[in-house]
């Protein structure tokens, strides 16, 4: 078993190698921001990259946030030569080749439940609940791996600037919809129930660049990543109007902000903070 006391030996940058147990031979890079005071009891951060597979970027954009944010930030890694591709990390790696669902604990949506499990075990954590962030190809990681239900232990869940999205619909095929998933009306509903909170930077508008998804689908969610994080939205309430439920998602526009993540985590720290810290409270 891996000691994880690498990632909260130094104040600041930290790094670890890691491989979860049911994924082996692939290894995960493990980049640590460490508050100047932390302590069992400070939070933890999961906080996800995006298709450059740049976790150390991840984890040095919340190098100057984590003191007054009070959070442990762990930025998981996964190089594309162990995770190639889209299948891998923003679709979990839910299916194999043929199209058939590998079973549920090979998915990467585990990797958050089974680091935080190891900290707790470990004794580096108090904690009973953490967050989670993930900007563009990591915004799809994380409401994908919390709509597909690895929330139990998720007190605060953020999205930001995603570039496509698994619509709250149980008729649209994965990994643009839930169909086929396992899910039902019934877990449609308490996912409706998560407070999951969708951040969109206002100027994340340029469908130009060459990681813009353009398949037909992915264009049927909307031409800018801006607009597609509304749609997201709408489509729930939507879910949750025609399901007689009120739905807790929340969207935060982040004024003049395009595809960047280092200003998105900024955006994101004061809010991811604040419901950590409360639920600590109880």
């Amino acid at each position: 078993m891996t000691d994880l006391s690498a990632l909260l030996s130094n104040p600041g940058a930290n790094n670890l190698e890691w491989q979860d147990p049911y994924l082996p031979g692939r290894t995960i890079i493990l980049r640590g921001a460490r508050p100047v005071h932390c302590t069992p009891d400070t939070p933890v951060l999961f906080v996800h990259h995006g298709v450059n597979r740049n976790g150390y970027d991840y984890r040095d954009f919340w190098l100057p946030l984590v003191d007054e944010a009070d959070v442990l930030v762990i930025a998981p890694e996964f190089p594309d030569a162990g995770f190639p591709k889209s299948d891998w990390y923003n679709y979990g790696n839910r299916l194999d080749t043929d199209g058939i669902p590998k079973p549920r604990v090979e998915w990467t949506y585990n990797v958050d439940e089974r680091l935080f499990a190891l900290l707790q075990t470990q004794g580096l954590t108090k904690r009973n609940t953490y967050g989670v962030f993930g900007h563009s190809a990591g915004g799809q990681f994380v409401h994908r791996m919390i709509s597909l239900g690895f929330r139990s232990k998720v007190a605060a869940a953020v999205t930001a600037n995603a570039g496509t999205y698994a619509m709250a619909d149980l008729s649209e095929p994965w990994p643009f919809g839930l169909a086929n998933t396992g899910l039902d009306e019934l877990e449609m509903l308490a996912l409706l129930k998560f407070r999951l909170t969708v951040m969109a930077g206002t100027a994340d508008t340029d469908a130009s660049t060459p990681n813009f998804p353009k398949e037909a689908v992915a264009m049927r969610q909307g031409g800018t990543r801006y607009a597609r994080a509304h749609h997201y939205i709408a489509g729930a309430r939507a879910q949750a109007a025609s399901l007689g439920v009120h739905c807790a998602w929340t969207i935060i526009d982040v004024e003049g902000v395009a595809h960047d993540g280092k200003r998105m985590s900024a955006a994101a720290a004061p809010i991811l903070s604040a419901a950590l810290h409360a639920a600590a409270r109880g």
